[in-house]
């Protein structure tokens, strides 16, 4: 309220109230005008080339400090570059600073890049690759192939991840018939590794499925530094179960990529790769069937004259009963003749036999009789009459013992002497010896 006689105050000058879109595009002509022309060194992270040709990433500080800048390059610079840009990489851009308005980001706009020597991150994945690729760890001789079935598939990432989802529906949409087992870890942090590894070993410790994925989606060479952890990496090289690895898009490489069996792309290329589309798996069994059906086909064809000819024989009982009565008259008459011509071959043995037996009797009599011929002979030779034939006689005592010596005889002893034609009995008037005898 204004008392009476006294005057009016001073207006209060109004306050300045910006358009969103005057204060962003007012920030960006300052910065533009503050910053027209500068360069910038710094680590690459998520490089992204689009479809379009322009080149989307972040700079962070090289020294490790917790600074990042976002930068957008052209597809007009891009094409000069003389050097393909990588995460981790250390680069000097020449460009200018801009506020992105869509969004009110401030971004970096590169004019020129060139190389500042390897970003920090990325001489430790260089040094920790060469000295486990020295131990052979990477060595493809190592690398096993996969199940050209599998059953059970087991994936190994995080639970929220969008790269989960993508190895279900892909799972889901080629490969219905095979079953899917989670393993949760975590896939970025300082607990990364050890989580990754455990979730490895889980797997093998249950051997509940055929072969592993091991699994996120894409990011920064930061975001993906826990795959190329040397724990992962040996908790892959240790798997009994294959490992098909899928980390980040497919300009990302890891350590764990080295060491896996198998590498993909993405997380949906793994899922692929891991088990055969249904639809293949259904025209493998249909050609299986297919050939099996050609088979039994041509067995039943070679049958078939074999079930014709049964099939007449049965159908004719009585030519069959015919062919059978041939069959055992001809097995009689063969029979018959078998026996006769036995019985006469038997007949002519024994004939033979009977001839032989004959003669060698007839052989053997002659042969005894000569022998007895010869012994009857020699025994004639040897009788004594023979000898006292010729004169001599054979003396005997009274007793009948033959005497052999003058010393068996004394004067007057009756002897007796045998001749050839009877015997004498006589009486010893005088013994001479020969030692009696003048010489």
């Amino acid at each position: 309220m204004i008392e009476p006689g006294a005057s009016a105050p001073l207006a209060a000058p109004a306050r300045l109230v910006w358009e969103v879109s005057a204060l962003v595009h007012a920030m960006g002509d300052a910065l533009e005008a503050r910053f027209a022309a500068c360069s910038v060194k710094g680590d690459i992270s998520g490089f992204q080339r689009a479809a379009s040709g322009h080149c989307y990433f972040s700079l962070k500080d090289g020294a490790g400090r917790a600074a990042l800048i976002r930068c957008a390059m052209f597809r007009r610079a891009a094409s000069l570059l003389d050097f393909a840009p990588a995460d981790g990489q250390t680069v000097i851009a020449r460009g200018r600073v801009s506020v992105y308005e869509p969004r009110g980001e401030l971004q970096f706009i590169v004019e020129a890049l060139q190389q500042g020597g390897a970003g920090a991150l990325y001489e430790q994945f260089l040094r920790l690759k060469a000295r486990l690729e020295a131990e052979g760890l990477f060595e493809p001789a190592r690398k096993r192939a996969l199940p050209r079935y599998p059953r059970r598939i087991g994936v190994v990432t995080s639970l929220g991840a969008a790269a989960l989802h993508d190895v279900a529906s892909a799972l889901a949409r080629r490969a219905p018939q095979v079953e899917l087992v989670v393993y949760p870890s975590l896939v970025q942090g300082a607990d990364a590794p050890a989580a990754l590894g455990e979730a490895i070993a889980l797997a093998n410790r249950r051997a509940e499925v055929d072969l592993l994925i091991v699994c996120r989606g894409g990011g920064s060479l930061e975001d993906l530094w826990a795959f190329n952890d040397e724990r992962v990496v040996r908790a892959i090289v240790a798997s009994r179960l294959p490992v098909v690895c899928g980390v980040g898009h497919e300009t990302d490489v890891t350590l764990a990529d080295f060491a896996a069996d198998l590498r993909a792309p993405t997380p949906t290329a793994a899922a692929e790769i891991a088990a055969p589309a249904r639809a293949e798996c259904l025209a493998v069994l249909q050609a299986a069937a297919g050939t099996m059906r050609q088979r039994v086909q041509r067995a039943l064809d070679d049958r078939r004259p074999r079930l014709d000819r049964a099939a007449l024989r049965i159908a004719r009982p009585a030519d069959a009963m015919q062919r059978q009565r041939q069959l055992l008259a001809s097995l009689q008459h063969r029979l018959a003749v078998a026996a006769r011509q036995s019985g006469a071959a038997r007949a002519q043995y024994e004939r033979q036999t009977a001839q032989r037996l004959r003669r060698a009797a007839t052989v053997l009599r002659a042969q005894k009789a000569q022998r007895l011929a010869t012994l009857a002979a020699r025994l004639d030779a040897l009788d004594p009459r023979r000898v006292l034939a010729r004169g001599y006689a054979w003396l005997s005592d009274a007793d009948g013992r033959a005497l052999t010596s003058t010393a068996q005889t004394a004067p007057g002893q009756r002897i007796g002497a045998t001749l050839a034609d009877g015997r004498l009995v006589a009486s010893v008037t005088e013994v001479v010896r020969d030692a009696d005898v003048p010489r």
